[in-house]
């Protein structure tokens, strides 16, 4: 339908503020157009023009873009001609109505009960009134509380960990070398063994505390210390103790507890030389000799040493090497194996070679290694035999029958690793954070003539750049968590779906821990660049996670490929397409057409619902549009490999919006279950954090008509007042990490003095 009769029609002029609100929310539903058109048949309106307006009510038959574009621009241009401030739906109608037609107020009462539409969703279209008083100072809130509702039910593991870490013989020196470092990583972790953080994981029935949750609270605590320290501990009781535990079975049980113990140092060795990430084509190799019933461990060339393997270089006694599993002529694929590779005294056993990656960028206090095999052997029982077994005369099995569901059943059983990094790893953004905000607080630069001068953090530029950071730490964090307690609720083997989540969250988070701690030494100036503060070496300490335990970047398209599989299984029957596309046709109309493109008022952009609507939006466009491309790839005769190779940036980009709006999603379930005084600030933070995204991505946006400039701007504007009513809880914020002090810094206590 054209626009020109229902804009030209001088009955429906009261009508268009409720028409232009109904769309703006996204669509009427289906028994919102039944209850207007229950109105409309008492007559108010002559049959033409009631039709009329029922067909721009009808959401099975939207308005076009530039029919709505077309109500827009009458409804506004009317509203500013007449300077209407805060009126009701009614009011606003009756003050619209053409002078010659007076309007039934009843009608317009009884339409807009129909269609849901109040003062709030007509508000947009106002000119500010008098009743928009100045905004109240922000209300005071109980870190305390705060604290209790991070730590969540694992409070006590992470108090434990916090006391251990605050005594003296935990102090972080400055300046040690090397091998002094790993020396002192040693000791601190045989005290942390002591305290039976190694067995913590461990069931009951196998001597353990038979707290997961607890561990993995712990192990994040950890992450505020020395990151060597994180990651020697990861890769002793995570890494070499886990895998044992979810590879291994009954008969690997003494190997488990020495592990557990840290009375068998060991180490994780996967990773190779010439394969990195692609652990399917591995070349290490273990082929049983059914006369001896061992397995002959071999590197057939340099390319397949087996590289950055932590614990290595000088403390691990045994290694978890995966290897390709041969039996005869058959090779069965990827399997783990207990190798010895030093005796009692630290020296290497025959055959096997080690040697020391050497100086890195960041972890000096992790002894990584190389590790070579000249057919060395092992017994036929060091081999891990929960998804694979050999018998004595060469017979393979395995419970689960296909290659390559056993391939990723194993490694699925490993996904802990992607699960605890981020978590370790964004505790050192709250420590930098912590200290950049708590330095700011403190630090006076510049002034009027005159007038004392100004701490940093009340410079809006100062606050720009660290308190969206600070508010995506506190998303990562509620995501991590919801993605640590779908983890441990599902036991052995997580379902694909779990993997998926754990790869995009590991993504998210890692790099978000790496430019969050990149703005806050920049926003420490030379004081964030020295050692004795910190944050230059968490900064350069984490910068390795973007790419350990799986690669940004390869986890990104792990993720994507998923959501593709996804969505053609949603479209495998008739009735599944049909739900899909009317989900998705929804979304578009309710973030794609001009009204929702324009709406700028602060009601709606830190509406929660509209927020993730329009993540929603943008997550579903790129999936669609990825798929689309892929399918035309195939269509011209691509092989399916080159053909995702080729949409490579569109897949990353998809995945990190899918990233996104779960993380979202789950920032937003955490302040829900909040504490009520926490609420104000907590909903301030998750705004903060939803619409810094949103003005990061904001070309996205423009360019698939979910935002026009004017919302852009009011977005951004939205931003820097979101900053500075925080800028007074910042200190709070940081604070509520609970941070022990001795692993902060001096900058983050000390007032330097004005200048006279």
């Amino acid at each position: 339908m054209p626009p020109a009769p229902l804009l030209t029609d001088p009955a429906l002029r009261p009508y268009l503020p409720l028409v232009w609100a109904a769309w703006a929310e996204g669509s009427p539903g289906p028994d919102e157009a039944v209850a207007a058109r229950a109105v409309l048949a008492r007559g108010a309106l002559a049959p033409a023009s009631a039709d009329r307006l029922l067909g721009w009510l009808d959401p099975a038959a939207p308005p076009a873009a530039a029919e709505l574009a077309a109500l827009d621009a009458a409804v506004r241009g009317a509203v500013r001609e007449r300077g209407l401030r805060a009126v009701s739906p009614v009011e606003l109608g009756v003050a619209l109505a053409d002078p010659r037609v007076p309007p039934d107020r009843a009608a317009l009462a009884g339409l807009a009960e129909a269609l849901g539409v109040g003062l709030e969703e007509v508000r947009p279209l106002l000119a500010p009134g008098a009743e928009a008083a100045a905004r109240p100072a922000p209300a005071p809130f109980d870190v305390a509380a705060l604290t209790r509702h991070l730590d969540g039910a694992e409070r006590a593991s992470r108090e434990r960990m916090r006391a251990v870490l605050a005594r003296p013989d935990f102090a972080i020196p400055v300046g040690l070398a090397p091998g002094e470092h790993r020396a002192l990583v040693l000791r601190w972790l045989e005290a942390l063994a002591r305290e039976g953080f190694g067995t913590q994981p461990l069931p009951a029935a196998v001597g353990g505390a038979g707290d997961q949750a607890g561990f993995l609270a712990a192990f994040e605590v950890l992450g505020h210390h020395d990151q060597s320290l994180a990651v020697k501990f990861g890769v002793q009781f995570g890494l070499f103790a886990g895998s044992v535990a979810m590879l291994g079975t009954e008969r690997h049980l003494g190997v488990l507890h020495a592990a557990a113990r840290l009375e068998l140092p060991g180490c994780f060795a996967m990773s190779e030389l010439a394969h990195g990430s692609n652990v399917r084509d591995l070349e290490t190799e273990a082929r049983y000799d059914v006369a001896a019933r061992e397995f002959v461990i071999h590197t057939p060339h340099d390319g397949a040493r087996k590289e950055w393997i932590g614990n290595a270089a000088l403390h691990g006694r045994m290694a978890v090497v995966f290897a390709q599993l041969v039996v005869g002529d058959v090779t069965h694929g990827v399997h783990a194996f207990l190798v010895p590779i030093r005796d009692a005294e630290g020296r290497a056993l025959p055959g096997v070679r080690i040697g020391d990656c050497g100086h890195k960028m960041g972890l000096p206090g992790v002894d990584n290694g190389r590790l070579w095999f000249d057919r060395v052997r092992v017994p036929r029982t060091n081999l891990l035999n929960r998804w694979g077994d050999v018998a004595e005369d060469g017979t393979y099995a395995s419970p689960v029958a296909s290659p390559s569901a056993r391939f990723f059943t194993m490694l699925g059983t490993l996904v802990g690793g992607r699960v605890s990094v981020p978590r370790f790893a964004l505790s050192a953004a709250k420590t930098g954070l912590a200290i950049a905000v708590r330095y700011a607080d403190r630090r006076r630069q510049f002034g009027a003539p005159g007038a004392p001068e100004r701490l940093l953090l009340d410079y809006p530029a100062h606050q720009r750049r660290l308190l969206p950071a600070l508010a995506t730490t506190y998303a990562c964090h509620a995501a991590l968590q919801d993605l640590g307690a779908r983890y441990v609720a599902l036991g052995d083997g997580p379902p694909r779906e779990v993997e998926s989540l754990a790869a995009a969250l590991k993504a998210y988070a890692t790099a978000h821990v790496t430019s969050a701690l990149q703005a806050a030494r920049e926003c420490c100036g030379g004081q964030g660049y020295l050692a004795v503060n910190r944050i230059a070496t968490l900064r350069s300490d984490t910068d390795i996670y973007t790419t350990f335990e799986g690669d940004n970047t390869v986890l990104l398209q792990l993720v994507a490929r998923g959501l593709l599989t996804g969505y053609r299984q949603q479209f495998a029957n008739l009735g599944g397409a049909l739900r899909t596309v009317a989900r998705q046709a929804s979304r578009r109309l309710a973030q794609a057409n001009p009204i929702t493109a324009r709406l700028t008022d602060e009601a709606h952009l830190r509406d929660p619902e509209a927020q993730l609507a329009l993540l929603r939006f943008r997550e579903e466009r790129l999936l669609a549009t990825a798929a689309q491309r892929l399918r035309r790839r195939l269509a011209d005769g691509a092989d399916p490999f080159d053909g995702f190779v080729d949409c490579q940036d569109h897949l990353l980009t998809l995945a990190r919006a899918h990233a996104e709006r779960v993380v979202a999603e789950s920032f937003r379930g955490w302040v829900r279950r909040a504490p009520p005084v926490l609420a104000p600030v907590l909903r301030d933070l998750c705004d903060l954090h939803v619409l810094a995204g949103m003005e990061r991505d904001a070309a996205w946006y423009l360019a698939a008509g979910a935002m026009d400039g004017a919302r852009v701007r009011a977005v951004r504007a939205l931003v820097l007042r979101l900053c500075g009513d925080l800028r007074p809880a910042a200190e709070g914020l940081v604070d509520a990490f609970a941070i022990p002090a001795q692993l902060l810094s001096p900058i983050a206590f000390d007032a330097l003095p004005a200048a006279d």
